[in-house]
């Protein structure tokens, strides 16, 4: 499976693209809406044909591009059922596999950050994003946001990867680009040595400021980024 990082700076998200080398059939993840030229240009210039749009979650920081990428490349476009966004073509399941090609990408319902995040895991490396962060994990203040699922999705579903799995994550605002399994256990100072109500105090007093885009995001990215007649 070949991958390459893409980044957005105006919100400091992380966008991926994957795709199998022998057929060139292709994925990407959270897609960005002011980037959907730059995007649409690149998979054109690798040859590639775009299968599915995937979102980690509801994004409240940035709209995505999935209605776009579906109408330019007529892929499928896919959320989890829990975030709530009925444009999207696939309504995301614990499990449900994602095939490109001979290449696969398997989904684990990892909830806390909001209540339909989906970490995408492939050979050796899992796009996690914002369920875990390098060094940190996205906040549990909104969005049906919860603290103790956030810790059982961290602890019990993504810790249990092998330790050198590479993390990709959503976002990263300190210029980090990717961590592994094993380094997040040893250091991220929200999890590291922590106990669940331990965790939950930090994440339940962070008292951090609202989203700037949050009132622009969430309903767009609920019409796949698209207007109201284009939906």
């Amino acid at each position: 499976m070949q991958v390459r990082q893409l980044f957005d700076h105006d919100t400091w998200t992380y966008t991926y693209l994957l795709w199998d080398e022998t057929t060139k059939e292709a994925a990407i993840i959270d897609s960005v809406k002011e980037k959907f030229a730059r995007d649409s240009k690149y998979i054109r210039e690798l040859g590639l044909t775009l299968k599915y749009a995937l979102e980690t979650h509801v994004h409240a920081d940035h709209v995505t591009a999935t209605g776009l990428l579906r109408n330019e490349f007529g892929c499928q476009t896919a959320v989890h059922a829990d975030g709530g966004a009925k444009c999207a073509d696939i309504q995301i399941e614990e499990g449900m596999v994602f095939s490109l090609g001979g290449q696969q990408i398997h989904t684990l319902h990892t909830p806390g950050h909001t209540s339909g995040d989906v970490s995408y895991v492939i050979p050796g490396a899992v796009f996690t994003g914002d369920a875990l962060l390098i060094k940190a994990c996205g906040r549990t203040d909104f969005q049906q946001g919860n603290s103790s699922a956030l810790y059982d999705s961290i602890a019990y579903k993504l810790f249990t990867l092998p330790d050198e799995t590479i993390v990709y994550p959503g976002h990263d605002y300190e210029g980090f680009t990717s961590s592994t399994i094993g380094e997040e256990k040893a250091s991220n100072p929200r999890l590291a040595g922590k106990t669940k109500q331990e965790f939950m105090h930090i994440m339940d007093t962070m008292n951090l400021p609202k989203p700037k885009r949050i009132d622009i995001a969430v309903p767009g990215n609920l019409q796949c980024g698209l207007d109201n007649n284009a939906a």
